[in-house]
């Protein structure tokens, strides 16, 4: 379920947020973006949506040894880590550039603050963040589905 909510939070991204942003000017979406970065980092989107996937998959590998759902469940692992690493490498290091310009009412040049941001980068990373989380999650469905098979 926490693997769900974590494609949810990716999806959101891609469907809604950054193709809503896009069409903004400058100082909206600079300010915008530092609003929502900074309301996403917090305990409830950690546990449930970024970090608890991977954990919980990581806790789901290593109970499944030598079962069925075990080359699933692995599977399901890399593919969810891929985006946590992709996040980690890419996402938040652009998330931080637009930080680190400060309040918008302060910055003299929001265009250049923007390109910088390299949101066309930021938006494709997103999308591989996506597939990957949505093929962990699928894999974890198929992991239940193997479960199933071995009580029968």
């Amino acid at each position: 379920m926490t693997t769900g909510l974590g494609v949810g939070a990716f999806a959101l991204y891609a469907h809604t947020i950054m193709p809503g942003l896009h069409t903004t000017g400058d100082r909206t979406f600079v300010d915008a973006f530092q609003s929502i970065d900074k309301a996403i980092i917090n305990p409830w989107f950690m546990v449930s949506a970024f970090f608890g996937p991977a954990l919980l998959t990581l806790a789901a590998t290593l109970t499944n040894i030598g079962r069925p759902p075990f080359p699933w469940v692995v599977a399901a692992l890399v593919l969810f880590l891929v985006a946590v690493v992709i996040t980690m490498a890419v996402n938040v290091p652009l998330n931080d550039t637009i930080k680190a310009a400060g309040d918008p009412d302060r910055i003299a040049d929001l265009a250049r603050v923007r390109g910088e941001f390299h949101e066309a980068r930021w938006v494709a990373w997103n999308l591989v963040r996506v597939v990957t989380s949505l093929g962990a999650f699928g894999c974890l469905a198929w992991a239940l589905v193997r479960h199933g098979q071995s009580l029968g």
